[in-house]
Formats: structure tokens, C-alpha cells, sequence
């Protein structure tokens, strides 16, 4: 057995972190669905399903179509609170019988683990991705980490059967250091995969929020030791617990850029529907202030505003469109019309991913097309930013156009076509901008689902070959 390696703070570091103040927070979780069928859930967030559904969900309880095998059932107080009123919020966090009617789909959505040259890190881009945490506050039904988060074993692309294991310092900056050293020898590209220096990391999960703040700051300055230019933190604890955000993670973040004012910081929220963060009245409508504003979620605009008001901080939204809770234009536009009225950006909109049991929750490509295109009708140049992607195997591809009418002397395109576009390519990206054209099919929830109507294919969607093992 491999000894563990060891990892040696700098002075620099050291200084920061003893400024750290690490405050426990009470973010009264229900975990599973017990508390709700034995009724040890606070008496008055009960309502949250009724008996009904709790009688259907039973009955499943130890068979092949048990809910919680799938995915853990978990949710903050606070997000219950703000679900009582909004049809989509439960939807999102409420376990259904519905999700196990079909379990087809990837153990590991993308292939992921091809591209995870150590232990709780994915390599794939310019840039890397860390599993630091297997949890979050609450847990979204249609969770693109459901393997992650429900702790299942998957096969690796060397045939062995593990759980993804969580990114360590030590590992992790060794890795940094031996990966851009090997650029730097090799002229400013690495001689085997050819990507330029590794400058940015995505801290990811589960939600690194859930961490406490010493072991959020011991990452960030033992990242930036590394020499990392760039650091993202993916977070949906701005809708799950936005009281996570308070005075001592803010210090938190303040020192550390005042330690390492060269490194950039990028939260990544994820709001999927305006219901998480716009304040409603009992009636279920919007509240607007005296100028007609929106008013936010108290808790919610707080953290929001201690973020966007440090300018050395990038704020920006991302959600894929999922059935039953954001395929809804109007939601959408509202969504991206007051991310960027109040600072943030908007990133992605997400096609589903095939994650098992994807069919519960995907909506069909060109539905999500059609919705986002709908939604940004009336959005100004600074607000329609955010692209439609869809996460193929070879990377993140751009839905660009569903067409309605024919290509002349294109057989196929009788009924319109499809354009993807390859938006980020593994390794050095040989195929980034490339294109594939297919005939449309107004049922295609994933790519196989055009697999019979491929009309023109120089991005290789349709002709992709896993990689034997990671750099």
C-alpha cells in the first residue's frame, strides 16, 4: 500500500489560515425520508409531501425501484420553507416514484473518470475539476453527481469497480506541480496530451460550501501555492442555506485576497428557477418594491450583494432545464434578467444529462432550444449571454440551431436539422468549433437519439472512441 503523501504549508499560507474563524451553522436538515414517514420531521414542515406520496414512495422501500438507492433524500429548512409556496422548489428536492420507472443511463455521465489522472480529479480541459465533498445541503432529484452523492461504485475505464474517491492537498498540488513543471520543460505545452500550464481549478462535489471555512481557505491557498492563476467554487448553498455566506467567510475570502491578490475567485451559482430567490406574497405572486424591483430573499440578496460587492470576486449562474421545474420561458427570462441586473452573469443552460434515470427529468434537446431561444426574446445584448450546452463525451457542445424548414439538396433535413457545435475539447481541443449536423427528432432527450439521422459530422460526435486511461 502507497504511503500517503505529505503536504508542507508555506509561511504565507500559515499567516492566512490562522486568520480563518471556522463558526458551526444550523441548517436543520431532514436527511431521508424517515423523518417524513415516522413523523419526527418539524411538525410544520410535514406538509412537504403529502400521505399519498408518502404511502406510493413505501411501498417501494427495498425493492429494485427504492428512491432513496438511487438518491439521498435531503433538505435545509429553508429551502422546505420557501417549497411550501412553489410548485417547482418541491419538485426539485422531493423524492417521486416517477424516478425509478426507468433507471436507464451512465454510471458516469461523460466518461469522467477517463480523465482522472489522481483520485478526485478531472482533468479534461484547460482547466480541473475537484471532488472535495460527496454532499451538499440538500440534494436536487435530478443531480448530475448522483453516483458522487449516493456513494455508488462505478467502473473505472481500466475495468476496476470503485466509489470516485475526494481530491487531497497533498495529491492534488503534487499533481499541479508535476503536470505544469512538464509544460514548462516542453516549451509551454505538456508532451503527451498537449495542454498548455493547468491555471484554473474548479472546486466541485457535492457543494464545497458545505465545508467549513478553514478547509475552504486551506484549499484555496494551497492552490494558489501551486501556482493556480484561477479558482471557481460551484455552490448551490446560495438556494439551499444562503445564511452560509455570513461576516467570517467573507473575512475568510477577504484575506485571502489580500494574500494572493493575483488569484482570481468565481463562484458558481446555481439557481435553477426564480422561486429560490425572489421573495413571493401568500398568494404565490412576486413581491416588487415602491420602483417595481423585485425584492430577493432577504437572506438570499444579502449574500448575494457581499459577493458581487467585492469586485475582485465573478459572480454567474448556471442550471440545465429540467422537466417539471424550469422548462418554463417566462421563468427563464425572469432568471436571467435579474442574475444581471444585480451583477452576476449568466453562464450555461444545460440540456439533461444521462445520468440513471435520466428520462424522469430530461426534456428533449429541442424543447430546451426552443425554451431558452423564447426566453431571450425581450433580454438585452448583456443579459442573453448564456449559451445552450450539452455535455457529450467528448465535451461540452453547444446546441447552436434547431431549423424548421429543409436544407435545399441536404437528404434528411426534410423536417429541419440540428446544429451542435463543440464548445470545449479534451486535451489540446482539436475539435473545439467543430460542427455536427443531424436531422431533427422532436423526441431526442440524449445523442443516441439521433444516432440514425447524423447528416454531416467533422466534430466526431457520432465517431468517438474513449481514451485508454487519463494523461
Amino acid at each position: 500500500m502507497p504511503k500517503p503523501q505529505e503536504y508542507t504549508q508555506t509561511p504565507k499560507e500559515q499567516a492566512f489560515l490562522e486568520t480563518v474563524e471556522s463558526p458551526s451553522y444550523r441548517r436543520e436538515i431532514i436527511n431521508g425520508l424517515a423523518p417524513f414517514l415516522n413523523e419526527k420531521a418539524p411538525e410544520d414542515l410535514r406538509g412537504l409531501y403529502s400521505s399519498d406520496e408518502l404511502v406510493q414512495l413505501t411501498v417501494l422501500k427495498g425493492s429494485d425501484r427504492d428512491v432513496e438507492n438511487r438518491m439521498p433524500v435531503k433538505v435545509t429548512r429553508h429551502f422546505a420553507e420557501l417549497a411550501r409556496n412553489s410548485k417547482p422548489i418541491q419538485k426539485l428536492v422531493k423524492a417521486s416514484p416517477d424516478e425509478t420507472l426507468d433507471l436507464a443511463g451512465s454510471e458516469d455521465p461523460g466518461n469522467q473518470m477517463d480523465y482522472s489522472p489522481v483520485e478526485g480529479l478531472l482533468h479534461k480541459y484547460e482547466m480541473g475539476l475537484m471532488y472535495v465533498v460527496s454532499t451538499c445541503s440538500a440534494h436536487c432529484r435530478f443531480c448530475y453527481r448522483e453516483e458522487l452523492i449516493a456513494r455508488k461504485e462505478i467502473e473505472r475505464a481500466d475495468g476496476t469497480v470503485a466509489k470516485k474517491g475526494l481530491a487531497k492537498i497533498p495529491e492534488i498540488t503534487a499533481y499541479i506541480h508535476e503536470f505544469n513543471n512538464a509544460v514548462t520543460a516542453n516549451g509551454g505545452r505538456h508532451p503527451v496530451c498537449g495542454r498548455e500550464k493547468l491555471r484554473e481549478i474548479l472546486l466541485s462535489g457535492g457543494d464545497p460550501m458545505v465545508l467549513n471555512n478553514a478547509k475552504i481557505a486551506a484549499w484555496l491557498a494551497a492552490l494558489a501555492e501551486a501556482g493556480i492563476e484561477s479558482i471557481r467554487i460551484g455552490t448551490k448553498e446560495m438556494a439551499f442555506y444562503p445564511q452560509r455566506f455570513d461576516d467570517s467567510f467573507f473575512a475568510m475570502l477577504d484575506q485571502f485576497n489580500k494574500a494572493y491578490p493575483e488569484v482570481g475567485v468565481h463562484f458558481m451559482v446555481h439557481f435553477e428557477h426564480p422561486d429560490e430567490f425572489l421573495a413571493k406574497s401568500d398568494d404565490g405572486e412576486y413581491i416588487r418594491d415602491e420602483n417595481g424591483f423585485y425584492k430577493w430573499v432577504p437572506e438570499t440578496g444579502r449574500a448575494m450583494r457581499q459577493l458581487l460587492e467585492r469586485g475582485w470576486i465573478t459572480v454567474e449562474n448556471q442550471t440545465p432545464i429540467i422537466k417539471d421545474i424550469n422548462n418554463d420561458a417566462d421563468a427563464l427570462r425572469i432568471m436571467q434578467r435579474e442574475m444581471k441586473r444585480v451583477g452576476a452573469d449568466n453562464h450555461y443552460f444545460f440540456c439533461g444529462r444521462d445520468i440513471v434515470a435520466y428520462k424522469a427529468f430530461n426534456i428533449p434537446i429541442e424543447e430546451s432550444w426552443r425554451l431558452l431561444n423564447e426566453s431571450q426574446k425581450g433580454l438585452s445584448g448583456v443579459e442573453n449571454h448564456a449559451k445552450l450546452s450539452i455535455t457529450h463525451y467528448k465535451g461540452k457542445t453547444e446546441v447552436c440551431a434547431v431549423t424548421n424548414e429543409p436544407i435545399p439538396g441536404l437528404k434528411g433535413s426534410e423536417n429541419g436539422v440540428v446544429i451542435f457545435k463543440l464548445l470545449r475539447n479534451a486535451a489540446d481541443a482539436p475539435d473545439r468549433g467543430k460542427v455536427c449536423i443531424v436531422g431533427r427528432n422532436p423526441d431526442a432527450a440524449w445523442f443516441d437519439d439521433y444516432e440514425d439521422r447524423v447528416l454531416f459530422d467533422e466534430a466526431g460526435l457520432y465517431d468517438y472512441t474513449r481514451v485508454v486511461k487519463a494523461d
